[in-house]
């Protein structure tokens, strides 16, 4: 498997997080492309909408916290679709809507 960010917006995203949070996140993803378990705490996104399937995200959590979301289900890749700091409880709304946006741009 390869990485693809699903668009440079998702690229730019993953660029601005700080250096360790990036390493972090880079090491999971690896492990992804390997066939393994993520090496860091990851959620499955069950409720993002209908036909959307497969997305997980990975956590750094803290203050503040991160989050990278990808997708590992087409043409053999891992589609980067967001990354972003996480500053409020609950669900992240606005980014969950970035989710959702950019796994309709994955070339099917």
């Amino acid at each position: 498997m390869t990485l693809e960010p699903v668009s440079g917006a998702a690229k730019r995203a993953f660029d601005k997080l700080p250096k360790d949070a990036k390493e972090d996140f880079a090491k999971a993803l690896q492990d992804v492309m390997n066939g393994r378990t993520p090496s860091m705490d990851f959620n499955p996104l069950n409720d993002l909408g209908k036909g959307i399937k497969g997305v997980i995200e990975l956590k750094i959590n803290g203050s503040p916290a991160y989050r990278t979301v990808y997708v590992a289900k087409f043409n053999n890749k891992v589609y980067l679709l967001h990354a972003f700091t996480k500053t409020t409880n609950g669900v992240d709304k606005q980014a969950m809507s970035v989710v959702v946006k950019r796994y309709k741009e994955i070339p099917k």
